[in-house]
């Protein structure tokens, strides 16, 4: 591209930030990040205006405020990683009602999810404040924040600074609960990402787990072709089955990528849902999608009490045309 094209993209970017989002992204693609480190642009994503696009040149993330997630992640001008709905794109969220609305992306729950039936009169779906209200956007130089409004049942506003490594194709998602009305809570700090449909999925289990099978069933059924190979727990989606374990970094892979999830386990903590720091979930049809999901440990807030937690999204390009080889090599780097 020449020099001339490039800055007339740079100049609509700037007079036109609001315009459709495969047009605003496909402009995004072909700039340039600040010299320095990641840029942050406002746009519209799939219908959704006031979104951003964060980019560092290498990968770009797409934050969509008005229903409250982190729509996708991928190297820029390349296929999409996190799953999207686009039966949904454009919808409005809607906060209390009995269906779920699966837009797809990264956002966070509460845990542990046994509890959800205690603090709200329902087992599913999500507690809305975390799942189907627009956020409050905090646009920084080269990051972003998004904040919630309190939970009537928690007492707590969740907020969430999204951000880039200058250079490398990682995203860092600080996610903190602040405690600020209500009597005690005893909850976790739940992460959720779905994901296109993958080739294989794992979780990388510690040197000793203290699951004597390295997992624990959750819900639903086991997946598919479930393999333990010394560290490396893998899966293929093709039912809807639930397991956890005591992993910190889950992967996923399709034919071209690979990304790798990592969230630290608190040792000597409470965690929820029997004990689990990280899930799996794969669904079945006609959706077809995985969510990998680390999970903070318990801990009673009171009023004015701050939870934190840290998850690192590495992304790749696949290598080694073995799933297994792949994941291999990825934690051995």
């Amino acid at each position: 591209m020449s020099g001339c094209c490039k800055s007339i993209l740079l100049f609509l970017i700037f007079i036109f930030p609001t315009c459709k989002g495969d047009i605003s992204t496909a402009i995004f693609a072909a700039s340039s990040p600040t010299q320095t480190g990641a840029s942050v642009i406002q746009s519209t994503y799939h219908g959704w205006p006031g979104s951003f696009l964060i980019s560092n040149g290498k990968v770009e993330v797409a934050v969509v405020p008005a229903i409250g997630r982190v729509m996708q992640f991928h190297f820029v001008g390349e296929g999409e990683v996190f799953w999207e709905n686009p039966a949904m794109y454009g919808k409005p969220s809607q906060p209390g009602a009995n269906e779920w609305g699966n837009f797809g992306g990264d956002k966070t729950w509460p845990a542990p999810q046994s509890q959800w039936v205690k603090m709200i009169g329902r087992p599913w779906p999500p507690p809305a404040t975390f799942d189907s209200v627009p956020l409050q956007a905090i646009r920084r130089e080269r990051s972003l924040e998004l904040v919630s409004p309190v939970d009537p049942a928690y007492g707590v506003r969740f907020r969430r600074t999204i951000q880039l490594d200058p250079r490398e194709p990682r995203m860092i998602i600080i996610t903190a609960y602040e405690k600020v009305e209500g009597a005690p809570v005893k909850v976790g700090i739940g992460v959720i990402t779905q994901l296109i449909d993958p080739e294989r999925v794992f979780m990388v289990l510690p040197g000793k787990s203290h699951f004597p099978s390295g997992y624990v069933k959750q819900q639903f059924d086991l997946p598919e072709d479930l393999e333990v190979h010394g560290r490396l727990l893998s899966m293929r989606p093709g039912r809807e089955a639930q397991i956890g374990s005591d992993a910190e970094t889950l992967i996923w892979m399709d034919a071209h990528f690979v990304l790798r999830i990592d969230s630290a386990r608190v040792q000597g903590a409470e965690y929820g849902d029997q004990d689990a720091s990280a899930t799996i979930y794969t669904s079945a049809g006609p959706l077809k999608y995985v969510e990998l999901e680390p999970f903070g440990p318990l801990r009673t807030m009171k009023m004015g009490d701050r939870l934190e937690r840290t998850v690192t999204y590495t992304l790749a390009r696949r290598r080694n045309k073995d799933p297994l080889a792949e994941a291999k090599a990825l934690i051995a780097d």
